[in-house]
């Protein structure tokens, strides 16, 4: 019973161990075909989970994905800081080549759209369903379309 448990679990897509080590060994390999391979690889796997990370997004360190990579798409011109909370039916996008630059410890909602050449603070809260294309400060809170700032804190 604990195999058949293993592999459910394993088949939701939250189980992304993989998939980030095939991330890390892309950024540090140097020969094209192994990572050219590392990137038909992780297209598969993210297809396969209803995502897509950009080959070129950058991150901080591995985000904390709740609900896996379901419905979730970071631009490949997209930086994403440490320890950010991204939730399912996520976009970071870009226009003309320049996306998002998103702190640390940020937390994205459920269907939110954070899209253009703007930067998130650090401690940001973006609320499910939410429009960003505009800056939006540290320690602040992000609701509706479009988007307003309901509570900013001075930093602590």
């Amino acid at each position: 019973m604990k195999i058949q448990a293993a592999l459910i679990h394993w088949s939701r897509g939250e189980n992304l161990g993989l998939y980030w080590k095939f991330f890390w060994w892309r950024k540090l390999c140097s020969v094209r075909i192994v990572r050219d391979m590392l990137t038909f690889f992780l297209n598969r796997m993210a297809h396969r989970h209803g995502g897509y990370i950009g080959n070129g997004a950058k991150f901080d360190s591995k985000p904390i994905l709740p609900h896996g990579l379901h419905g979730i798409y970071i631009s490949r011109y997209a930086h994403v800081g440490a320890d950010c909370w991204i939730y399912q039916n996520v976009t970071i996008g870009s226009v003309d080549r320049k996306a998002p630059q998103i702190g640390d410890h940020c937390l994205i909602g459920a269907g939110a759209v954070v899209i253009g050449d703007i930067t998130i603070g650090d401690f940001v809260k973006i609320g499910a369903g939410a429009v960003v294309c505009t800056d939006v400060p540290s320690h602040s809170t992000v609701v509706s379309q479009p988007s307003k700032i309901i509570v900013r804190r001075t930093g602590a």
